[in-house]
């Protein structure tokens, strides 16, 4: 693939993955089609800060966690208050990091 639309696509997404992630999402981005950087392009990507937001404003509903695709946690977090609100303090500092790696995971998936 282009180098051009590899930079491009990265510089566009950078705040979706964590900076670990970039080098493995660019090498195989190299061995992609461009087929493939469509279906990406495509590919919704959640975004960290309005998660980080819904997490410490809706928090202790779960909410954050159905976003994510965590039903059980959100469940949890939704019967129980977030634990007392053990979980939704827990939660206001991981949840960053959690949709960054859920992003890599689904670009992971596609790739």
């Amino acid at each position: 693939m282009d180098k051009q639309k590899i930079d491009l696509y990265l510089v566009t997404n950078v705040k979706y993955f964590e900076p670990s992630a970039i080098p493995i999402i660019r090498t195989k981005l190299e061995n992609a089609t461009e087929e493939t950087l469509l279906t990406l392009q495509a590919c919704e990507l959640k975004d960290p800060t309005v998660l980080l937001l819904i997490s410490i404003f809706l928090g202790s509903f779960g909410i954050d966690r159905f976003m994510l695709g965590d039903t059980g946690m959100g469940v949890l977090k939704l019967l129980t208050a977030g634990c007392c609100g053990i979980l939704t303090i827990i939660d206001w500092f991981s949840i960053t990091k959690k949709v960054k790696q859920k992003n890599f995971s689904t670009i992971s998936m596609i790739l």
